[in-house]
């Protein structure tokens, strides 16, 4: 009988240390990817859309709006955070009206089970956890205290050298915040579909087999029917 109920202990234990894994699985990226282009490199990452919805698309249209042009990175702390300022007043540009009303909005807190480690992204906010906005940290170490505490929305997928760049500059302390002294600037933004692409690749391989197919019947007719 104590065999059965040992082997029973042994089971949970093992399902218990599954779901311990399963959950720290980092879920599937979208098929989107946005380019940030700064000063100091490109960062490209994508999004979660499965884990935080609402967050996602709010960051998103910000991207297709421009609202993160010319906006830059107000926080770099070495194995921590490079922190991207919020829109509203991280900007050298004047906003116009349709990016200053989406850069108002606040977005639920979308807690998840997803971990903080190198590469993902992490929306900032207040004390109050629905007050995310347009601010988000991009994570340059691992951070377990900051696990179900921020939303996690996305991950870097292209650019960790130019991360690396970025911890390399010289900074200053303002409080509780270590600031880069010279001012890291996204140029630019961009956005594109990896589903798309691989279509427009497909066609394109369609396209040169079939005209080598054209070139194949017109040298057979030819030979065959001069």
């Amino acid at each position: 009988m104590w065999i059965r109920g040992f082997s029973v202990l042994i089971l949970g234990c093992i399902l218990l240390s599954l779901i311990s894994v399963i959950s720290g699985l980092e879920p599937e990226l979208g098929s989107t990817r946005v380019v940030f282009q700064t000063n100091y490199g490109d960062i490209e990452f994508g999004f979660f859309p499965t884990v935080a919805p609402k967050t996602v698309e709010h960051i998103f249209k910000l991207v297709r709006l421009g609202g993160y042009n010319t906006n830059h990175f107000f926080r770099v702390d070495k194995g921590f955070v490079a922190q991207v300022a919020d829109v509203k007043g991280g900007r050298s540009a004047p906003m116009n009206e349709e990016q200053r009303r989406e850069a108002e909005k606040t977005v639920v807190g979308e807690f998840s089970e997803v971990k903080h480690v190198r590469g993902i992204l992490s929306m900032g906010r207040y004390d109050d956890p629905d007050s995310g906005s347009s601010s988000f940290s991009i994570l340059l170490g691992n951070a377990p205290h900051l696990d179900g505490k921020y939303a996690i929305f996305g991950r870097v997928t292209k650019g960790d050298d130019t991360l690396t760049k970025l911890e390399q500059l010289p900074t200053r302390r303002e409080g509780i915040f270590v600031m880069p002294t010279e001012r890291i600037t996204i140029l630019s933004s961009y956005y594109y579909d990896t589903e798309t692409e691989n279509c427009e690749q497909d066609r394109s391989i369609l396209k040169r087999r079939l005209a080598a197919s054209a070139v194949e019947v017109e040298r057979q007719r030819m030979k065959c029917f001069p």
